[in-house]
């Protein structure tokens, strides 16, 4: 069992509604709050070889990452720290306090712990005007489905080439291009960070349409054999570039980088090249 089929259980309790996008959303006045967690341990998430103050540095990009993908402007940061050895704890709050304040945030406060290994635990605030925000949902036949950045990069470190290290140990959240994708009109959006064709079937969850791309069309990391570099684009994790849907009128000088990759149909169905896309990428396994 994984974590998306665990989906099942939280919907039984809490509503469909509260499982679809990256973030809660909370209206504030004239504004809304866009509230995310997530948890890192170090014997799932973390790759081998990190160090504290990357460790710090990647549990406040995660969350950033999911607040980019609501169009939202990162504001504040609360991070739990389950700790196995005092020794590294000033490392990664230095690595959390130095991601956050890139793309102006700040940490606020937390919570310490004694944990058997490193957990981090990243909670993250965000405020947008609610004629920006960008739900998972929303995209429509016709709309263009396009990427923020090139994917398959940290895959592609975790397997050796380690020119793409960065992307792996010390991975930038698209904020900016969130914040602008959200202001240009993007229909719906997420992040690619458990890979691009299990982020295409979350999206595919929150819709009634279905996406078709295109293997040329794909971003492919540089300096890669091509077979490694598009099972990586299409199926790594990893990954903090934004997917998202938007009427092609709009694309017009929104003032970032993309790469339009294929568009939104009307059938129900995630195609690469005209055929079902395997459902694969980094999911959470219990036995059992």
């Amino acid at each position: 069992m994984d974590d998306r089929e665990l989906l099942t259980i939280v919907r039984e309790v809490a509503g469909d509604a509260q499982t679809f996008d990256d973030c809660a959303v909370i209206q504030l006045g004239s504004c809304c709050a866009v509230i995310t967690t997530d948890m890192l341990h170090a014997s799932t998430d973390f790759p081998r070889g990190i160090t504290c103050r990357q460790a710090g540095w990647m549990a406040v990009a995660v969350t950033l990452s999911d607040i980019a993908a609501m169009g939202a402007a990162p504001r504040y940061i609360l991070l739990a720290v389950g700790l196995d050895q005092p020794r590294h704890l000033k490392k990664i709050l230095e690595g959390a306090v130095s991601c956050a304040e890139r793309f102006g945030a700040s940490v606020v406060g937390g919570d310490l712990d004694a944990h058997t290994e490193l957990t981090l635990v990243s909670t993250g605030i965000g405020l947008v005007d609610p004629r920006s925000i960008v739900r998972r949902s929303g995209a429509n036949p016709g709309d263009v489905i396009a990427i923020t950045g090139t994917p398959g990069r940290a895959q592609a470190a975790l397997v050796g080439y380690t020119q793409f290290a960065c992307a792996l140990y010390e991975p930038i959240p698209a904020v900016m291009e969130g914040i602008a994708l959200g202001k240009a009109g993007a229909s719906a959006m997420m992040d690619v960070s458990d890979g691009l064709a299990l982020s295409l079937y979350d999206l595919l969850d929150a819709n009634d349409c279905g996406f078709s791309i295109y293997t040329a069309m794909v971003p492919l990391p540089p300096e890669v054999p091509l077979d490694e570099a598009r099972e990586f684009a299409l199926y790594g994790g990893g990954d903090f570039g934004l997917l998202f849907s938007i009427p092609p009128g709009l694309l017009v000088d929104i003032g970032i980088s993309y790469t339009v990759i294929g568009t939104v149909i009307s059938d129900r169905a995630v195609l690469l090249d005209g055929d079902p896309m395997p459902k694969r990428g980094y999911v959470h396994q219990w036995n059992g």
